[in-house]
This record gives structure tokens, C-alpha cells and sequence, in this order.
């Protein structure tokens, strides 16, 4: 599956809520994000539109390897 070109900052941030992550606070255009679902785990998502494929695909690794699972398969849950 393809990385989305077109996600924005606020979309990625309602596709993570279902896995336990809430905004924590914002620094400028930066938007912190934690969860407590298989420990502590922080990301800073970029408030931009949209979001640079690289800098996508880095946040969705970090994701998935804390989730324990491959960025293919979490990209298929986020996405479809």
C-alpha cells in the first residue's frame, strides 16, 4: 500500500485516536501526541497540509514498531 499524499497533520491525529493516542500539547505547529497502550509512547506530529511523504512514513514506523507491528499492516488499518 502507498503512503497517503494528500494526509494533513489533524487527519493523521484522528486516525491515531483508536490506538490510544491524545494530544498531550502544541508548540507552534507541532502537536505532541502520547499514549499509555503498551507503555509510554510520545510522537510530535507536524500541524502541516500536507504532511511530506518522509516525514509520514518515519511517524507511521515509530507507530507501528511500538504497536508491534509491520507500517504495511498498520498503514492497511489507518488507511484501508
Amino acid at each position: 500500500m502507498r503512503i497517503p499524499r494528500d494526509l494533513t497533520g489533524q487527519d493523521l491525529i484522528k486516525h491515531l485516536k483508536p490506538y490510544g493516542y491524545f494530544v498531550t500539547r502544541q508548540t507552534g505547529s507541532h502537536i505532541r501526541l502520547s499514549t499509555e497502550q503498551n507503555g509510554q509512547h510520545h510522537i510530535t506530529v507536524p500541524n502541516h497540509d500536507p504532511l511530506k511523504i518522509g516525514t509520514l512514513s518515519a511517524i507511521l514506523g515509530d507507530v507501528a514498531t511500538h504497536l508491534n507491528k509491520t507500517k504495511e499492516a498498520l498503514m492497511q488499518e489507518l488507511f484501508g
